[in-house]
């Protein structure tokens, strides 16, 4: 196990040789391995090919640390939304086909280019800025041709489809472009019953049959995590899970898919103390002991990732069993009431996991929020929290 931190050094160990953390995040590199193995055994029985997405820092996960375990367990590609995440993975010595989709106006493509990074074009300005960087470096330059099949965001519009499916193909008889492969986005993948999938999978079709009236050879790809589970049939030459690689189900009404969560955040006890019947706990005394109880501070809050939304409906795994906090979530910390039962400091408090000991779990904060497990974990990006990779 190696500790890798966000901002500054990991925590030291206690002074009894028990390791506590303030706050971290222990990622379960072998459940990642696992979740890409289960993907891309989906994928590879309708012929496709797996990209592991690990844009967000790998889902706030490890970009790197993913990557890695992505590609040794079945995956093919790797797929980010930003230039400075496609070269940081290239720095690290990651040579895999590797695609980034998502640009700001006016960057300039040259570095991703001369890395050998395959770049997104939604637009007449994008492929134009693309051959003009693949001009400056002398190498050809890889592109994925994206169409807005009804996502309404990045794309290109159907009806301006054809212009740009002309130039592409003019560029790549120059020599400037190799046009790899035409993509685009579900809208609705996690309900899988609705209507919009099949039209923009009818929407997408057009759009590569058009491509190949023009010369173009392309790859197709539009399924996420959701569409690989549920459609099969929309696997095509190529799958892109993102949030299912992190062991989060996008689908779970759909069954059991098999995926383990990589993700646990823990803290520790910093103090313990025990007040009167009548005490009032953390801003504004929304919590007042009814009688005599033992509670434990930890030094986590929503400076942390701890939502203070959650202040009132939340509890932690601390000693064997599910205990509430109680009072208001704080900047810096939080309070957990443990009754008469007798906690240490330094003692490990998980605050959400994969669920296997009855300890919360990532699913279950977002629920109780109104949002969705992606952006808990992807939220747990944060200059005070560590990262411990297990399994590496």
């Amino acid at each position: 196990m190696s500790a890798e931190s966000l901002s500054g050094p990991a925590n030291a160990p206690a002074a009894q040789g028990k390791r506590t953390y303030r706050a971290d995040l222990r990622v379960d590199v072998e459940a990642i391995r696992h979740n890409v193995a289960v993907l891309s055994g989906h994928a590879r029985r309708s012929g496709a090919r797996t990209m592991a997405v690990v844009k967000s820092d790998g889902y706030g996960h490890g970009a790197v640390t993913v990557a890695r375990a992505a590609l040794e367990s079945g995956a093919d590609w790797l797929g980010v939304a930003s230039l400075d995440e496609a070269l940081r993975l290239r720095a690290a010595g990651i040579t895999s086909p590797l695609l980034c989709w998502l640009f700001a106006h006016g960057e300039d493509f040259t570095p991703a280019v001369a890395a050998g990074v395959q770049l997104s074009a939604s637009s007449m300005a994008d492929l134009q800025a693309i051959a003009a960087a693949a001009g400056r470096t002398g190498r050809t330059a890889a592109v994925h041709l994206k169409i807005d099949t009804g996502m309404g965001r990045n794309g290109c519009p159907e009806h301006l489809w054809p212009a740009l499916v002309e130039a592409a193909a003019k560029a790549q008889s120059d020599g400037l472009l190799e046009v790899v492969a035409v993509w685009s986005h579900l809208a609705c993948a996690d309900d899988p019953g609705h209507a919009s999938i099949d039209a923009q999978a009818e929407a997408f079709r057009r759009a590569h049959d058009l491509a190949a009236g023009a010369g173009l050879n392309p790859l197709r790809h539009i399924a996420n995590s959701a569409a690989l589970l549920t459609r099969p049939d929309l696997h095509f030459d190529l799958v892109r899970p993102g949030i299912a690689i992190y062991g989060l189900d996008p689908v779970p009404e759909h069954g059991d898919h098999g995926l383990r969560p990589a993700m646990t955040f823990r803290s520790s006890v910093a103090l313990t103390k025990r007040v009167a019947g009548g005490e009032g706990v953390s801003y504004g005394h929304t919590w007042i002991a009814e009688r005599p109880s033992n509670l434990a501070l930890v030094p986590v809050g929503y400076a942390d990732g701890v939502p203070r939304a959650l202040s009132g409906q939340m509890s932690v795994w601390l000693r064997g069993r599910r205990r509430p906090v109680v009072g208001r979530v704080c900047m810096d910390q939080l309070v957990v009431f443990c009754g008469d039962d007798t906690v240490a400091e330094g003692d490990e408090v998980v605050l959400f996991g994969p669920g296997d000991r009855g300890e919360p779990t990532a699913a279950e904060w977002a629920e109780r929020l109104g949002t969705i497990h992606y952006e808990i974990v992807t939220g747990m990006y944060r200059p005070r929290v560590t990262r411990t990779i297990a399994g590496n």
